[in-house]
């Protein structure tokens, strides 16, 4: 099941800033590292105004991670449209996984940084993350079906298991082998979904 976006009404100046900033410090931090005083504080918001918007930190926290989903989804989709072939559309994705890992300030996987954070399967933070790699999931395999891969669904699982990898090991570990690594898995990936050349 795909998150829903929320309405695209225009957020208040206020209640933008708030969720810029926690953002930043729950990616940073962790969530569970960080107040409700902090944020307050760096946004430069009352506390009157953080609870007339959000009421409590696990709305913020609900708002912070449903937004990331979206941001995610409209940069694949842009990346997609952008690309003249599904095989060029999957080269922009590791490209753009690389890039990530290269990033200053990268902490790894926001959405496994938050499941790590919310065990509970019924959370509503693990009910957004678990709909965000099914679309995740979904959207490569659609991506594979489209350039004739045998087995999309599974070579989709295989990618996405390859990108947590990546992430994972690009952070706690050798990014460049981490980004290689990935880079070898989708070479593979993407010579099953060619037609086999006559001897």
């Amino acid at each position: 099941m795909v998150v829903e976006e929320a309405p695209t009404t225009q957020r208040a100046p206020a209640k933008g800033r708030i969720l810029e900033t926690a953002n930043e410090l729950f990616y940073e931090d962790g969530i569970r590292n960080v107040g409700v005083d902090r944020i307050i504080s760096a946004s430069a918001v009352t506390k009157a105004t953080f609870y007339k918007h959000y009421r409590a930190k696990d709305n913020l926290i609900v708002e912070y991670i449903s937004a990331r989903h979206v941001t995610v989804r409209e940069s694949i989709e842009a990346m997609i449209a952008s690309a003249e072939t599904p095989e060029g559309a999957l080269h922009l994705f590791v490209a753009d996984i690389a890039a990530e890992i290269a990033r200053p300030g990268f902490r790894g996987c926001p959405f496994i940084n938050a499941a790590a954070e919310f065990p509970d399967a019924d959370h509503p933070v693990r009910r957004i993350v678990t709909d965000h790699r099914e679309w995740y999931v979904d959207t490569l395999a659609l991506m594979l079906r489209n350039m004739g891969h045998p087995v999309p669904g599974d070579a989709a699982d295989e990618l996405l298991l390859a990108r947590d990898g990546a992430l994972a090991g690009g952070y706690a570990g050798d990014s460049v082998a981490a980004t290689a690594a990935l880079g070898r898995i989708t070479s593979r990936v993407l010579a099953e979904a060619s037609p086999a050349k006559p001897a």
